[in-house]
């Protein structure tokens, strides 16, 4: 089933306005609140398989390919924005969603500024005509909230040194450590989508929760999205590998004064209390230089960019050779100043 939200005013499509957080037509301006849009105005075409990749675009005709896990999309030919309602029900149906906070032309904005910082980037790299492509999408995730019981062994020491006389003393303490804490996880989050990397996803956090919202199709419209690949079991492994590092380091904080502390046994219980399945904004950068694919990110929420630029050769050659330059003029002059002493 695809879905358009048409305009009540004017029949044009409507999409999702990241200032005034409403549906919004860009053909005669009106606005319509998501909590209160009729229902009747949304456009269903229904398809014969769920998995379908093919489409007729409602408004000009057009046939639009979409990936199997794609849940929305637009029109290549006349940008129409559609929602396939049917992948996006049942165990595939979003509780939570966080909204686009940062519209196309701010993304590109702070992109190209974040670009610039890079004094050994390639001149070409910081025009902007490289980032019109810029995607903003909606990525799936599973937010977590964990139970890790802590029972930690070990030995911490205490090193004073003092002096008597004519010697120095070295005084070591030692200390028979035991903790036991009961740690609670709020909302810790897992990309659930195979095509994105793991590592760039992570960097993207933190989410600001206080923008989280009861999931509905509205918020997509406008925007590319994408269904899970993996399930919260699948995650489970991944996520409690994480929060053991944040247990470990929390159970750390709380054994201030030791010189030194040895583990000798450490006992971490993870359990998932409950996961909720949820769409988090991204705004996606591809494009191909020096026939290398680089991919950047930017937290659609926050702006937060992550990436890593390319190198320039020239640059680099450049900036060595300065240095070069500059560190000859140093010792020329350093030495000029060692032989004048014998003059």
């Amino acid at each position: 089933m695809l879905l358009h939200y048409k305009c009540p005013n004017c029949g044009d499509d409507m999409t999702y306005d990241t200032e005034s957080g409403s549906l919004s037509c860009s053909s005669c301006g009106h606005q319509e609140n998501i909590e209160t849009y009729d229902d009747a105005y949304i456009e269903q075409v229904f398809a014969d398989d769920e998995e379908v990749k093919e489409y007729h675009c409602e408004n000009c005709g057009a046939i639009v390919i979409t990936d199997a896990d794609t849940t929305a999309t637009s029109c290549s030919f006349c940008e129409a924005a559609v929602v396939l309602g049917d992948r996006l029900t049942g165990k595939l149906a979003p509780k939570k969603v966080i909204p686009f906070k940062i519209n196309k032309q701010q993304a590109q904005e702070a992109f190209v500024k974040w670009c610039r910082k890079g004094i050994l980037t390639p001149r070409g790299f910081m025009t902007a005509n490289r980032i019109e492509n810029i995607t903003g999408m909606y990525v799936p995730f599973w937010i977590y909230d964990i139970n890790s019981k802590v029972e930690f062994r070990g030995t911490g020491t205490k090193v004073r040194t003092y002096s008597r006389g004519d010697y120095i003393y070295t005084e070591t303490k030692y200390y028979d450590i035991y903790r036991k804490l009961d740690l609670y996880y709020s909302r810790v989050p897992a990309d659930a989508s195979e095509k994105m990397a793991d590592d760039i996803m992570d960097k993207l956090e933190p989410y600001h929760y206080n923008d989280l919202e009861t999931f509905k199709t509205p918020y997509l419209v406008g925007y590319l999205a994408e269904k899970y690949n993996y399930d919260d079991k699948d995650l489970f492994p991944r996520v409690k590998g994480r929060v053991r590092k944040f247990a470990q380091t929390y159970t750390k904080s709380t054994m201030p004064g030791y010189a030194t502390i040895t583990t000798k046994n450490e006992d971490i219980n993870t359990k998932n209390l409950r996961a909720q399945y949820a769409l988090f904004p991204v705004w996606m950068v591809y494009y191909n230089l020096d026939k290398q694919q680089h991919t950047f990110a930017m937290n659609g929420q926050t702006g937060k960019v992550v990436g890593k630029p390319p190198i320039s050769k020239r640059k680099v050659a450049y900036w060595f050779s300065g240095i070069s330059v500059g560190a000859f003029a140093v010792i020329k002059s350093v030495a000029f100043a060692v032989s004048g002493v014998f003059w």
